[in-house]
């Protein structure tokens, strides 16, 4: 390991927050160096990572996702947290950069010393999380953020894609009826471990509430995906803060039923094994990208596929054949 990335080792377990920013950066870039770099800046910090609670947050755009998470991390700093959002936003084709920067619209939170936002573009990953927002979530927890928060791009394939990298995934929905309601498939439900109906305020207040009840009756109805936990539907209001109080409590009662069961430490386990797997897949499909006879293999594979000489099932496994031969 490189004296610099010593350096930076050492900044980020003392809690320097730029240090955290730089390392984030370096697991990001895709250059070769920078990713040997990472990679044993990784290892140089993990034994120190994996203390915090993870906690995914999604929901469909305007559903006030940010103003939440702001006024939430508030409430968990005043409960002695520290607090990391890791904001996955949109990327722009042009720059390749985030379009929102969740860092200007959690402006509160982020002057707090207790805190550390950092957005990052999704890029071409789908699911609604940045590539390397598993290692991000490591180098937190390493600086000693103890409550780590990922915002998704919204809903869709983010749901899985989210429980696969935190302990606690939360749905977050604004009120609605009707088809509205009949619009929250029934798969995303099944993922979650807490639902918060958020804007339950003003004139919404009596439609959050019956949408909190139409959801926590379909919750019932569900068998629940961990022992000894039944997920709930809470409301909230992120503008007049109300309901965070509530909801604290069922994160904590989530990691204590969660940790008493044993599945705290066996799902993190699980997930680790998924990060290896997802490492594999990434890391051949570059290796695939980057081998000039395979760009000549697939072009000619394109060509009988489009011509109906081939099935793709066929080309794409000659291809891959002919990879592994010369590879060995």
């Amino acid at each position: 390991m490189t004296s610099d990335v010593a350096g930076l080792a050492a900044r980020l377990l003392a809690g320097d927050r730029r240090a955290l920013a730089r390392a984030i950066t370096l697991v990001e870039s895709e250059r070769l160096d920078h990713q040997t770099a990472a990679e044993n800046l990784i290892e140089a910090v993990l034994a120190k990572s994996g203390s915090s609670i993870r906690l995914g947050i999604s929901g469909p755009p305007g559903v006030g996702k940010s103003t939440f998470i702001e006024v939430f991390g508030l409430q968990a700093i005043e409960h002695g947290r520290r607090v990391a959002v890791l904001a996955v936003d949109p990327t722009s084709k042009i720059s390749g950069g985030s379009i929102l920067g969740d860092k200007t619209r959690m402006s509160e939170l982020a002057k707090r010393r207790e805190a550390f936002i950092r957005p990052s573009p999704a890029g071409t990953t789908l699911g609604g999380v940045a590539r390397r927002t598993r290692e991000a979530i490591l180098l937190c927890e390493a600086a000693g953020f103890d409550l780590v928060i990922v915002e998704t791009v919204g809903v869709g394939q983010s749901e899985t894609a989210v429980a696969e990298m935190t302990d606690m995934f939360v749905l977050l929905l604004a009120p609605a009826g009707g088809d509205d309601l009949q619009g929250v498939k029934r798969g995303v439900m099944e993922l979650a471990d807490l639902i918060i109906v958020n804007k339950g305020d003003g004139d919404l207040l009596a439609q959050a509430k019956r949408t909190q009840a139409d959801y926590a009756n379909a919750l019932r109805l569900m068998a629940p995906a961990h022992k000894g936990w039944s997920p709930e539907a809470l409301v909230a209001s992120s503008i007049r803060a109300e309901g965070l109080e509530a909801i604290w409590r069922r994160v904590i009662s989530f990691r204590d039923c969660m940790t008493k069961s044993g599945e705290w430490q066996s799902q993190r386990r699980r997930q680790a094994k998924d990060w290896l797997h997802n490492e594999l897949s990434e890391n051949l499909l570059a290796a695939l990208r980057s081998d000039s006879e395979v760009a000549q293999d697939l072009a000619r594979a394109e060509k009988k596929v489009s011509s109906g000489k081939a099935s793709p099932v066929s080309a794409a496994r000659s291809v891959l054949t002919r990879f592994l031969g010369r590879a060995r």
